[in-house]
């Protein structure tokens, strides 16, 4: 699926509710490039970090997952985990972890489940043609499962630092 060639669709009258701030991150169990399925709510009691990007191998994509990659080490010794989600089918991910030496997980949502949950899966513009994509957008997940916050439309300039801030602040506040 390629962000810039999806055929505008209408966007389904979905109705469910976004995940806010505070309460339980949405639940979901999708296949993961490791070659076991990634539940969730397994990952409870550690910190967990979602982005959601559009696209394997595409120069913005790469360049966020690469940023994630630089970081990881930080962001594990910070209690975090970090997982990656796009539309892309599991071959496709492990090409992409295997020239880029990603260190973590990347989930095939080749159905859109987690991406309508966590409503990243938007009506998109590009040069006046619509269609539907992935907003680039990150989660931090709480060791309780809580969704703690989030950050939409995300600018890769500068943003994986300010995840790592956000998840020692997270830490700095269960300890208080």
């Amino acid at each position: 699926m390629s962000e810039t060639t999806t055929p505008a669709e209408t966007p389904e009258a979905d109705e469910r509710k976004l995940p806010a701030l505070g309460e339980p991150a949405p639940d979901f169990e999708l296949p993961a490039s490791t070659g076991k399925k990634i539940k969730l709510s397994k990952l409870r009691g550690k910190k967990v970090v979602i982005y959601f990007y559009p696209q394997d191998m595409t120069p913005t994509c790469t360049q966020e997952s690469c940023d994630f990659r630089d970081y990881n080490g930080k962001l594990k010794r910070a209690g975090a985990v970090v997982l990656g989600i796009s539309p892309d089918d599991l071959k496709r991910h492990g090409k992409f972890i295997e020239k880029y030496e990603l260190p973590f997980p990347l989930l095939a949502d080749t159905e859109l489940e987690a991406c309508k949950l966590y409503g990243v899966w938007t009506l998109k513009k590009l040069y006046g043609r619509e269609y539907m994509g992935v907003e680039r957008s990150t989660f931090l997940i709480d060791a309780e499962g809580k969704l703690v916050r989030e950050w939409r439309k995300v600018k890769i300039k500068d943003h994986v630092n300010q995840v790592l801030e956000a998840v020692k602040a997270l830490g700095k506040t269960e300890q208080a």
